[in-house]
């Protein structure tokens, strides 16, 4: 993790910050808002921004915020299943599955002109940091080779990112997606 960088859970104190990278960003992906792994997505930048505000305040959405000095330049969703129950690649992804993870990696994003300097990797750190803190368990992330697509596209995260944070490879759901787990301690 660059040494510049720290994390901070998305939370009310941390709404405006977020809201501000994600304002500058076109609303991720023309609007997403990161709600696209939540049920209540709705595809409408103004309605996903209530209501991912809405989740914040009612401590139903999760993620790890990067900073660089007071600016948020990244994040990493995460949250337990019933919380981001979308996942691409659905029946490929059940077709293999033995037992439910008891955390899953959503979606990560890093803001234009801070790609490719460690934000990723320190937004995934840190969202396994604070699922620790949160008392830990297997952790499922689906990430794609990052070769395979382009970079903007890796909503879920490089394969070689989660790699790096010694997640395993479990079972292949896409022509490049993977389902990688990883067991994480409770911290006390």
């Amino acid at each position: 993790m660059g040494s510049s960088y720290s994390i901070k859970a998305l939370d009310e104190s941390t709404w405006q910050a977020f809201a501000g990278l994600v304002e500058r960003n076109n609303g991720i992906f023309g609007g997403c808002w990161c709600m696209g792994f939540h049920a209540d997505d709705s595809r409408e930048a103004d309605l996903n921004r209530e209501r991912k505000l809405a989740r914040v305040r009612a401590g139903a959405a999760h993620a790890a915020l990067v900073f660089e000095g007071d600016d948020c330049v990244g994040w990493c969703q995460f949250g337990v299943p019933d919380e981001v129950p979308r996942i691409k690649n659905r029946a490929q992804y059940e077709k293999g599955l033995t037992q439910r993870p008891d955390w899953r990696i959503a979606c990560c994003f890093v803001g234009k002109g801070h790609r490719r300097q460690g934000v990723a990797t320190a937004a995934l750190a840190g969202a396994l940091e604070l699922i620790s803190g949160l008392g830990g368990g297997t952790v499922e992330g689906y990430p794609e080779d990052a070769g395979s697509v382009p970079a903007g596209f890796l909503f879920n995260g490089a394969l070689s990112t989660y790699e790096e944070l010694g997640f395993s490879r479990d079972r292949k759901i896409g022509k490049h997606r993977w389902v990688v787990k990883k067991v994480l301690e409770a911290q006390p």
